[in-house]
């Protein structure tokens, strides 16, 4: 399993639009957009998140042993969280 670092919707934002001061609420959008350029759709910013997936994607990243266990950890505590 792969760990992404640089995806979310902070990251395309800042991708599309450097600067801007935003808010967004899941399920919702944007609740606030103050810049003059205009506000990137949320269909824009899930198309940003994609495209930097697949970057990710041909990133050969390789973890130290320690980091392999924590992010294993880390994975573990997630599933048990989504199951309960």
């Amino acid at each position: 399993m792969k760990a992404y670092q640089l995806v979310g919707i902070d990251t395309a934002v800042h991708l599309l639009r450097p600067g801007a001061k935003w808010e967004f609420t899941g399920g919702v959008g944007f609740t606030r957009w103050d810049d003059p350029r205009p506000c990137p759709s949320v269909e824009e910013v899930m198309e940003t998140i994609e495209k930097i997936r697949e970057f990710e994607e041909k990133i050969n990243t390789i973890l130290l042993p320690e980091q392999q266990k924590a992010f294993d950890e880390h994975m573990a505590q997630i599933e048990a969280q989504l199951q309960s």
